[in-house]
């Protein structure tokens, strides 16, 4: 079976130390990012194979050609996720060729791999901390990140951009009895999720937050899509790290977002691209219009979903399938963001 280049495993030899030789190299080159465990084969020792899988340094992949037993279940759990026919828990991602789609999950990793290997260890590392702290984790390996050679290659594969216009009313409040209705207003920008909407996205929300008197919080976007993500024009432009991890984490809309979450509504549609899906995440309700599309683009750009992503997607469909979301940037389409639970709600018209 070809992987792209990822090594094929039994889960036996998993369990005898298969996947435990040192993960960097010759100068620090990370050697083997990935491993792919076949799941179809006999397993003697699950017990050994799950602590095993916990003391592993790079990405484990389980592979499966029929429905997975239930007494697997542990060893599903220990892995980074699982391709499979049937879905048998979140740990999974349902696929008819299991195969095609290790290999492009592959692929995607050998292109990438300081920022998949990262986005795994944060996922693992956040699970059980709580929002603030996991936001913070998230946002130092982003830092650590965007001064390392992936990141950098995307930049100049890029090219320069100019920076985006300025705008009067990058959102708009309007106060209905106990609700607060807050509107994303860059349509002609795709409410990209630049410098001056974030700043004024914040401040609303923190009307919110110190006013009792609002009972509900409704937040949509203006024009064909809800939101499109962190405005990639602004990428690379910020010479201090240290601050933007300041900005992102105590400056950002997403500690507020999950602070408000008990009477937060985020009404989505069009493309929701990184921030347009992680900061509505965090929200005790997330609607969707019919058609609506989802992708997480940040590890093919040599970095780690930015406003909050690692925190707020896996609490909602779990560490599994948030990293096949990260790592292959791949749509996801309304109804399977609803099966997951991704979103509460799919909404027509």
């Amino acid at each position: 079976m070809d992987t792209a280049r990822a090594v094929t495993l039994s889960a036996a030899d998993l369990a005898n130390g298969g996947a435990g030789e040192p993960l960097l190299g010759d100068g620090g080159a990370v050697n083997r990012p990935m491993v792919v465990v076949d799941l179809d084969e006999h397993i003697p020792d699950i017990e050994r194979a799950v602590e095993r899988a916990a003391l592993a340094d790079r990405i484990l992949v389980g592979r499966a050609t029929r429905e997975i037993p239930a007494e697997v279940g542990p060893l599903i759990d220990a892995l980074d996720v699982t391709y499979a026919p049937v879905a048998s828990s979140r740990g999974v991602v349902d696929t008819p060729d299991p195969d095609a789609s290790i290999a492009e999950f592959a692929e995607a990793v050998s292109r990438n791999p300081q920022a998949a290997l990262v986005a795994r260890q944060v996922v693992c590392a956040s699970e059980t901390l709580a929002v603030p702290e996991a936001i913070d984790v998230e946002s130092f390996a982003y830092s650590t990140l965007q001064g390392g050679p992936e990141f950098a290659a995307w930049l100049t594969e890029r090219g320069p951009r100019p920076l985006p216009p300025p705008s009067d009313e990058p959102v708009l409040i309007a106060r209905d009895g106990d609700d607060l209705h807050i509107t994303l207003n860059r349509p002609e920008r795709r409410n990209a999720y630049g410098t001056v909407l974030r700043d004024a996205l914040v401040d609303a929300l923190r009307l919110a937050l110190v006013d009792d008197s609002v009972e509900r919080v409704v937040l949509d976007g203006a024009g064909s899509s809800f939101c499109a993500g962190g405005d990639l024009d602004e990428f690379g432009r910020t010479p201090d790290i240290t601050l933007a991890h300041f900005i992102r984490t105590r400056g950002g809309a997403g500690r507020l977002v999950a602070e408000l979450a008990d009477r937060m509504e985020v009404r989505v549609h069009g493309h929701c691209i990184g921030a347009g899906i992680e900061i509505p995440a965090f929200a005790g309700r997330v609607v969707a219009a019919s058609g609506t599309v989802f992708r997480l683009p940040e590890v093919s750009m040599g970095l780690i979903p930015g406003a909050g992503g690692t925190v707020s997607i896996p609490r909602r469909i779990g560490r599994w399938r948030s990293l096949h979301l990260f790592v292959t940037a791949a749509p996801l389409d309304a109804s399977r963001a609803l099966d997951w639970g991704l979103v509460d709600e799919i909404r027509e018209g």
